[in-house]
């Protein structure tokens, strides 16, 4: 039956843009029906839990899907069971049968063959999905099918109107302000996902080579294309929360000391994050988002189903679910996580309208996927050891 379904299914696949038929989409909510399905994801946030509480059950009382989730502090983590259980020859029993990924991990996964391809363009739901955003590749890496868009994400800056009512707007004027409030800024500690995010963000705004970012780094354009990095990086870390020598494990981390006064600045990917957390009293009644006028790197956010997948049928309808006008619009309400759309607006309530338009700050493509492990093992060799 399985192998039916994705014959039947690849052969709908005419072009880039081709959606799954009626008759197949039925066919495959059919195999789906009763599958339990393995959804392994990042559990570090209570709203984003909640949210996929909310998510389990529904598909449960519309497609009989048993939806289990698992709370992942890493991705990382799960990238390595799929190798391991492939390797060990389990290609089609695996334990996951989706996961939340990031261009990092998709791009581990993909280079071994280890993820399903073709069918994110199959889902009924793809045709809401906004084609101009990058939902066709992942840092850089093209995604031929293998994810499905989920949410919209950006490196953004919080601080405390209070603390902080002229935020700064370049790398210069954030080094400016750690200088004039001695350590009261920092970062997470790299290989943190929002930490590494801000070195990138810093090389995109300081290299004079920034087409050198599209493809891999070699010896040689590593050093140079990263030079003005290290050379700002030593000039702000001796300015910053605990000199530089020591730095918060986590954006979670930052946004407590931020709430208790004794940072000025905290960080996240998600553009929306402080209007979350100061409804939920999380963060201070006077925090708000801010970013460097150039632009703040940002991507899309992908579910993927792993080649070695139990229960792809249902993998592919909880992907569908997820990719839903009332999901997308739950999701990006702060009220419940606060995660932007990946939709076109036009399918969007107008109040959720409002709430994608309140971060402007353009959006940088991030660099090829082999730049970040380069850029965390050299932060380490140089920062690493204080």
């Amino acid at each position: 039956m399985r192998t039916l379904t994705f014959a039947l299914l690849s052969g709908l696949l005419i072009g880039s843009h081709a959606v799954a038929s009626t008759e197949s989409w039925t066919q495959l909510k059919h195999e789906a029906s009763g599958q339990t399905v393995w959804f392994n994801a990042w559990g570090g946030d209570p709203a984003v839990n909640r949210y996929l509480e909310w998510v389990r059950a529904e598909v449960g009382r519309h497609y009989a899907i048993d939806l289990r989730i698992v709370h992942l502090a890493d991705a990382a983590d799960a990238v390595r069971r799929i190798g391991t259980e492939v390797q060990a020859g389990r290609t089609h029993n695996g334990s996951i049968d989706l996961l939340w990924v990031n261009g990092e991990n998709f791009h581990a996964l993909k280079a071994r063959n280890l993820v399903t391809k073709g069918w994110a363009e199959s889902l009924p739901n793809w045709r809401y999905v906004d084609t101009l955003k990058p939902v066709r590749e992942d840092f850089s890496i093209p995604t031929d099918g293998a994810e499905a868009p989920w949410g919209s994400a950006q490196l953004t800056f919080i601080a405390r109107h209070s603390q902080l009512p002229t935020p700064p707007t370049t790398p210069e004027q954030f080094l400016t302000l750690a200088k004039s409030h001695p350590g009261t800024m920092t970062y997470p500690r790299p290989p943190d996902f929002t930490g590494t995010a801000f070195l990138e963000q810093l090389l995109l705004a300081l290299t004079d080579q920034p087409q050198a970012l599209k493809k891999p780094p070699s010896t040689v354009s590593f050093a140079s294309v990263t030079a003005p990095l290290w050379r700002y990086l030593d000039r702000l870390h001796p300015w910053l929360w605990r000199k530089g020598t020591d730095f918060p494990p986590s954006p979670a981390r930052m946004d407590t000391l931020l709430s208790a006064g004794a940072l000025r600045v905290s960080m996240t990917f998600n553009p929306l994050h402080a209007q979350q957390k100061r409804l939920t009293g999380d963060l201070p009644a006077d925090s708000y988002s801010f970013g460097f006028t150039g632009g703040m790197i940002g991507n899309i956010h992908f579910v993927t189903i792993p080649s070695n997948a139990r229960a792809a049928a249902g993998a592919q309808v909880v992907a569908n679910f997820l990719l839903s006008p009332a999901a997308q619009r739950r999701k990006a309400d702060p009220a419940w996580w606060g995660d932007p759309s990946v939709l076109t607006e036009d399918v969007l309530q107008p109040a959720n309208k409002t709430v994608q338009g309140t971060h402007i700050v353009p959006v940088l493509a991030e660099p090829h996927a082999a730049w970040i492990n380069a850029l965390e093992q050299e932060w380490l060799r140089r920062y690493g050891t204080h």
